[in-house]
């Protein structure tokens, strides 16, 4: 097993010489969210896990053919897909979903997640940020300063690195972009301010044509199954650039003492001192191991990719668990580009060929892996989209449209008890019957999780103080 090692520290002169952050390699996303965060004093919170991979299945996955299957509705509110049994007594879910069902004893459900919003931009907003109210002055057509934080963005400024340079949080391996270019909401920093925004890791290029799980799963809604064999995972580029080595970095340190009496009176400026920070952090991310072998993941062992999927599903689980190893706290997977699981057409076909079964395949490797490692106790999982899909079929392709009113939540990991479910849907899988759970709950979970005490707070530019809890963490027992 691969394990976290310190980061080997540079010179602050040396940074100085390595020039800006451009000619290090690295995208100013990527420097922002590469600051000391303050550790929170008093965390006495219990903490179930050192990690929380947050799964975010942009579109909105569909309640009856995955999670919550109702089979002995009508015709057009049950679907086509039929159920299996999972390993727990009694507790079913579709049939496409045969690996995770074999795991059940390691997972549990919340079946009633709920949320006002039928639209994209505002489920994204009150699931990725945990709160229900939409922000004052909400555009679902981009980001705004007054945008309440991202999970993301309040758990990166929350904890301190552990150990190391890597930030607390970061998510991949794109950012929500729909396919017109409009950045989807919900997912930066908002209130804290972009200096807050996660550390994104884009390992996937911007794809406006085609969807999902590239290169083997890759789909048009209308079209079906297609390829675009020029869409490459790659993670940043956090190698020197030619000619720059260390050595020279360190030999050419000497030529700095000449500028000292400057430097000195330019770091009395708190803006530039943390700005050297950003570049200490950015230079120790370049000569440490550690974060190369958490990125290449191509470079894993064949049996290894071949578990969980050589594609971009599977490849964006396996970084996630390369993360978690070398001490991120938090990583948000976005498994699907441009709102992948939005099946208004098609439903059927694209879940049983293109959605769920590199879904299924690499979550249940994440959980094989993380278990044999040790990590599966200390890793909270939590899968959901923004919002789930109508009990009724459409009539066009045909399909489930948009639905907040309840959808069902993954969780694995992290002191989850396996095969545990909690809450429920009606008999038409439309509304919450028993036990509704909003977004301020399952942000609560994830903070708790993570030892965030229910007294925590952020502070703004003004140093006024924002609570981050605004709920209460889902109960299990």
């Amino acid at each position: 097993m691969h394990t976290a090692a310190s980061h080997p520290v540079v010179p602050r002169r040396t940074m100085l010489q390595a020039g800006s952050i451009g000619l290090l390699g690295l995208g100013i996303n990527h420097v922002a969210a590469l600051r000391d965060a303050e550790a929170m004093s008093g965390l006495s919170a219990p903490r179930t896990a050192k990690s929380v991979i947050f799964v975010f299945l942009s579109g909105g996955l569909t309640q009856h053919d995955s999670f919550d299957p109702k089979p002995d509705a009508p015709a057009d509110i049950r679907g086509e897909f039929k159920t299996i049994s999972t390993q727990t007594p009694g507790l079913s879910i579709c049939e496409h979903l045969p690996r995770l069902a074999a795991q059940s004893s390691r997972w549990g459900l919340v079946r009633s997640l709920t949320t006002p919003y039928n639209g994209h931009s505002e489920g994204h907003m009150s699931i990725l940020s945990g709160r229900t109210p939409l922000p004052p002055g909400f555009n679902g057509s981009k980001p705004q300063a007054a945008d309440w934080p991202s999970i993301a963005s309040v758990v990166g400024d929350a904890l301190a690195p552990r150990g190391n340079n890597l930030p607390p949080a970061a998510v991949l391996p794109e950012r929500l972009v729909h396919r017109s270019g409009r950045v989807i909401p919900g997912q930066f920093g908002g209130t804290m301010g972009h200096h807050r925004d996660p550390w994104f890791i884009e390992a996937s290029p911007f794809n406006s044509t085609s969807y999902g799980a590239y290169p083997d799963y890759e789909f048009h809604f209308v079209r079906g199954r297609e390829r675009n064999d020029q869409l490459k995972f790659e993670a940043p580029n956090l190698h020197l650039p030619s000619g720059l080595s260390r050595r020279r970095l360190n030999d050419r340190d000497a030529l700095r003492q000449l500028l000292a009496a400057q430097r000195r009176q330019l770091d009395r400026a708190a803006n530039i001192e943390s700005f050297d920070r950003y570049r200490q952090a950015s230079m120790s991310l370049l000569t440490d191991p550690s974060v190369q072998y958490a990125f290449d993941v191509h470079s894993a062992d064949n049996k290894v990719l071949d578990r969980y999927g050589r594609n971009a599903f599977g490849w964006s689980l396996l970084m996630a668990r390369r993360l978690v190893e070398v001490g991120v706290s938090l990583i948000q997977v976005n498994l699907g580009n441009n709102e992948s699981w939005d099946t208004h057409d098609n439903n059927f076909p694209l879940l049983r060929d293109c959605l769920l079964p590199p879904t299924d395949q690499g979550l249940s490797a994440l959980l094989d892996d993380l278990s044999d490692r040790g990590l599966l106790d200390s890793t909270l999982i939590v899968m959901c989209g923004e919002m789930g899909r109508t009990p009724k079929i459409n009539k066009k392709l045909p399909g489930r449209d948009h639905w907040g009113a309840v959808q069902t939540v993954f969780l694995a990991g992290g002191g989850i008890p396996g095969g545990v479910v909690v809450g429920a849907s009606d008999k038409d899988g439309a509304y919450p019957a028993a036990s509704p759970q909003p977004p301020e709950n399952l942000a609560a979970t994830i903070y708790q999780a993570l030892g965030l005490p229910s007294t925590a707070v952020w502070k703004d530019e003004l140093d006024r103080p924002h609570a981050i809890y605004h709920g209460q963490p889902i109960a299990f027992a």
